[in-house]
């Protein structure tokens, strides 16, 4: 699977034009998701000199990406006319994701295990998981327990 990841507020804090503070986890889980076989793009606003310390950045920590802002290392306007910046990726990983970026833990999980958010709350309610992934999620349906209502007074 190829998998888009961003670099400022995802695998790092954002701090940019500077490099912030690893994430909790993030780059172990890019190790594990390389060791799977997923192909990883960084994609990312940087470009040129920042780019190269982004990747650097990840290459001094055991992660290389398989390209940058391109769907394949090689990839230009002079072999590809129709080259673009958005990436034909299976999966995006990204801080401005709908809902927020989950933890490292979650991503992994919904990666390796081909699960969206849906599938984990279910499970979580069903009992089926070793984590609450249900404490932000407000929508209800019969198989969940119901929000209690106040009593008119």
């Amino acid at each position: 699977m190829v998998i888009a990841v961003d670099f400022d507020g995802t695998i790092v804090e954002n701090k940019y034009p500077e490099i912030g503070a690893e994430r909790p986890f993030a780059i172990e889980t890019l190790k594990m998701l390389i060791a799977d076989r997923h192909r990883l793009v960084l994609w990312s606003c940087r470009e040129g000199e920042l780019l190269d310390e982004a990747l650097q950045w990840c290459r001094e920590r055991g992660v290389e990406f398989y390209a940058a802002n391109r769907d394949y290392p090689e990839e230009t306007l002079d072999n590809n006319p129709h080259f673009t910046r958005k990436l034909k990726a299976d999966l995006f990983i990204d801080d401005r994701n709908i809902g927020g970026l989950p933890d490292w833990g979650t991503i992994y999980r919904m990666v390796s295990r081909g699960k969206k958010w849906r599938h984990l709350i279910d499970e979580a309610y069903a009992g089926k998981m070793d984590y609450d992934y249900t404490s932000n999620y407000s929508h209800s349906t019969s198989s969940r327990p119901h929000k209690k209502s106040w009593w008119p007074f």
